[in-house]
């Protein structure tokens, strides 16, 4: 499927991004993890029919949107989004994110649901979840912690820790060398805003949530069941023989519940029509 690529200006930044040109019908817009690029879906690209409009991008600081520009917030990801979507005449699409990108993803729904059809959550921490004193603790400190980690040993735990793929590692440490020492932590304490307890809150959308069965990355395969059993418009999976690029670690079993959910959300939607 034929991308076009396009640029956006937008707060000292140029956003790149890749679209379908000229689509009417529904629209499915990839939204990346911290510290990597718009590459990581390719493998689920080739699955999908003509019947969608794509939109992917490589969000402020990360592949070909470099200078970061004026800050990085989980807030100003979703203006540029917004933006883009505006641009490009894009109504309503569903959103699928990997980790920031789905803290993204789960932004856009609570704050712009006329924005979202449907998500797809993979390997993401949950936004609005109670956390502990420690975990708080935690996340506030990591920023700090990734400043002072010798750079050339943090982008080779980071890429073994994310997946258990040779390949996949090696386009980690590339993607995190690109991002660079500097803006590295900055994205991670700018990921910090996207937090916010919501005892009652429930996602109103239809959503997809998995997890890579082999996923150590912070406390994402402990709560990634709970929460999803207390969400009523969820549905779970574990992705076998996959870390937390779950969909890059395991791409045939990832597709095939990412192509049954799109059909079930969209032929629901024709019915209801």
């Amino acid at each position: 499927m034929k991308l076009k690529q396009r640029v956006l200006e937008k707060d000292g930044c140029p956003i790149h991004y890749w679209v379908t040109a000229n689509h009417r019908g529904p629209w499915l817009i990839f939204m990346h993890g911290a510290g990597t690029d718009h590459r990581m879906f390719a493998e689920q690209l080739h699955v999908i029919d003509e019947t969608y409009g794509l939109l992917l991008w490589d969000a402020r600081g990360h592949g070909l949107s470099r200078p970061i520009g004026t800050d990085f917030t989980i807030k100003l990801l979703i203006d540029d989004m917004l933006a883009i979507m505006t641009k490009e005449g894009i109504e309503k699409a569903t959103f699928i994110g990997q980790s920031m990108g789905g803290n993204a993803a789960q932004e856009l729904v609570f704050h712009h649901p006329d924005k979202v059809e449907s998500l797809v959550l993979i390997d993401c921490t949950c936004n609005t979840q109670k956390m502990t004193f420690i975990e708080k603790g935690l996340i506030t400190l990591t920023p700090l912690l990734l400043s002072l980690y010798p750079w050339k040993m943090l982008v080779n735990q980071s890429a073994r820790a994310s997946s258990i793929k040779p390949d996949v590692q090696a386009y980690l440490r590339e993607c995190f060398h690109t991002v660079g020492r500097k803006d590295f932590p900055k994205i991670f304490q700018g990921m910090q805003d996207c937090l916010h307890e919501e005892e009652t809150y429930h996602i109103q959308k239809r959503f997809l949530l998995v997890c890579g069965v082999n996923d150590q990355t912070g406390n994402i395969k402990k709560t990634a069941p709970r929460w999803a059993k207390r969400e009523p418009n969820g549905e779970f999976y574990w992705i076998d023989n996959a870390s937390h690029c779950a969909h890059q670690d395991n791409p045939e079993a990832f597709n095939k519940v990412f192509l049954s959910f799109l059909d079930n959300v969209y032929s629901s939607h024709s019915d209801n029509e």
